[in-house]
């Protein structure tokens, strides 16, 4: 199977590469980024997207803001550094892993007492956060990967995949180690509107893979379950609290009609998603502009009066959930903090 990186640092030109999200599947483009303020939009602009490869580009942003920095004196170039990851934390309010990622680079050269060392540290950390992502991707692929029948069809939402990711990815992790392994897995991926993300990303790494896809219309995943064709849900996550999983706007909706079912509905993510210091209600749901619904393409579909609400994710209730499956281990219910941080604990 393929294992592309989806962001990765070019030491050549001391820059972060990588694949514009936007434009898949119609066109594979690298894209290469030299500065704090590209990297923004490219997180806002969802070009790069997936908690966590944005904890991966929180980690490497770091890493160019020291390189970009061109202060020599200490104080100040680490006043310019915080003023970075400032931007970069404001572009995605929801998703725990951006800020995860810079916090961790951060937390290794601020103690750093010259610009050379702190630059070199900086990127070495961010080096490993990418590494360890690629590694973790594969852990939760071979732990989920037990969860599943030896022939199953499994519905995912979004995209939670290698471009969600370093590589490999997380729920897409569980169903690629899985069909390694040598289980018949066929996926059923909810298209994920408004901005279709597993429609044109998730069938895109699936058929790259030659892994069975077929795509549906996201009101269409009930009808599927009540026939009895899908066999288990696995998706990723954004952010998660000891009450409830975020991730993508239509998860709970999956999550309810699973539990009616009698349907499995797993859930794929790295440790570093988790927030042990908030609850469901402290968690901001990022909105998203109107564009996003109104417009496809060149065609208008709403009324210019008419109001639109775009949220980008939902919360899912603990109870609904019948496993998370993480690099440490799967967690099931009841989850609380303190098993939250018995996971932790042991990484």
């Amino acid at each position: 199977m393929n294992e592309t990186a989806t962001l990765w640092w070019d030491t050549g030109t001391e820059s972060i590469r990588y694949i514009d999200q936007t434009l898949l599947p119609e066109k594979y483009t690298i894209v290469e980024c030299r500065s704090i303020g590209q990297l923004a939009t490219a997180i806002r602009r969802l070009e790069i997207r997936g908690a966590p490869a944005l904890g991966v580009a929180g980690a490497y942003g770091i890493a160019l803001a020291t390189r970009v920095c061109q202060r020599n004196d200490l104080p100040a170039f680490f006043s310019d550094v915080h003023t970075a990851a400032g931007i970069l934390r404001e572009t995605r309010p929801t998703a725990i892993n951006l800020g995860w990622g810079i916090n961790r680079v951060l937390s290794k050269i601020l103690p750093l007492q010259d610009i050379p060392s702190a630059r070199r540290v900086a990127l070495d950390e961010a080096e490993a956060v990418a590494s360890e992502d690629t590694a973790c991707c594969h852990t939760i692929g071979e732990r989920g990967a037990a969860l599943l029948p030896d022939t199953c069809t499994v519905l995912t939402h979004c995209n939670a995949g290698a471009l969600a990711c370093s590589s490999w990815g997380t729920a897409l992790g569980v169903i690629r180690s899985a069909i390694k392994g040598g289980k018949q897995v066929n996926v059923i991926a909810c298209e994920t509107r408004p901005l279709f993300q597993g429609s044109r990303l998730t069938a895109w790494e699936l058929i790259r893979d030659g892994i069975d896809v077929t795509v549906i219309t996201d009101s269409s995943a009930a009808h599927l379950m009540r026939t009895g064709t899908i066999d288990a849900v696995v998706v990723g996550a954004d952010r998660i609290t000891h009450d409830a999983v975020f991730n993508k706007i239509g998860t709970y909706m999956h999550a309810v009609c699973a539990r009616y079912h009698n349907i499995p509905f797993y859930v794929a993510a790295p440790l570093s998603t988790f927030d042990t210091q908030k609850g469901e209600r402290d968690v901001i749901i990022e909105e998203r502009g109107r564009e996003e619904v109104t417009t496809m393409g060149c065609r208008v579909y709403v009324p210019d009066a008419a109001v639109v609400k775009n949220y980008a994710f939902d919360a899912t209730p603990m109870n609904l959930v019948t496993a998370i499956i993480t690099e440490q281990g799967v967690l099931h219910p009841p989850i609380t903090i303190d098993s939250i941080l018995s996971f932790k604990s042991t990484k």
